[in-house]
């Protein structure tokens, strides 16, 4: 495993879907209190922090493809669903990108917000391993980011959905580490 080397002023923290309806699944609190070591971080050295959240208008706008696992509807969801947890710290000046698809990159302009910053790499967590972190992972991949995925600061509805993102897909795309791995380096 190289040693990391990460330029804060070309590094974006992206934290996908750490919103009040989805970091209920078992072990989102715990990719939350990671997630907020890592904000943390990046604040103190200036990086650029970018919280990812999906949410509907009008539930028109989300992607209705026939499935055999239907997706929930937004009629289901409390209305705070979509907010960030406060536990984040969510300030003015943190770039937010609010996506109606499991990926952070198509149909929003996350990708133009980072190469005007000059950012070539991003630092990858979230929920879910294997659907909104995943899908943003392989658009990153396909626009040519370096990537760092935080391999404890992620987390999905099984293990085995969890271990085939960790094991088969992020090692192709991206250098995996965890918290106290990348973190060690800047304290």
């Amino acid at each position: 495993m190289n040693g990391l080397h990460i330029d804060f002023n070309k590094t974006a923290l992206v934290l996908v879907d750490l919103q009040k309806g989805i970091v209920k699944i078992p072990g989102g609190d715990a990719v939350v209190k990671k997630a907020v070591k890592l904000i943390d971080v990046f604040r103190q050295k200036q990086g650029f922090i970018c919280f990812v959240n999906v949410a509907f208008h009008d539930g028109k706008d989300a992607l209705m493809p026939e499935t055999d696992e239907p997706a929930q509807t937004s009629a289901e969801r409390p209305s705070d669903w979509a907010e960030f947890v406060p536990r984040l710290g969510v300030g003015e000046g943190d770039y937010i990108v609010t996506k109606r698809q499991w990926g952070a990159f198509f149909g929003t302009d996350l990708d133009l917000q980072l190469r005007r910053r000059g950012i070539d790499t991003i630092v990858l967590c979230g929920i879910a391993t294997n659907i909104g972190v995943e899908s943003t992972a392989r658009e990153a991949y396909q626009l040519e980011y370096q990537q760092v995925f935080i391999t404890d600061a992620v987390t999905t509805f099984s293990e085995e959905e969890h271990e085939a993102s960790i094991r088969f897909i992020f090692p192709r795309i991206g250098r995996l580490r965890t918290a106290e791995e990348f973190l060690s380096q800047f304290s």
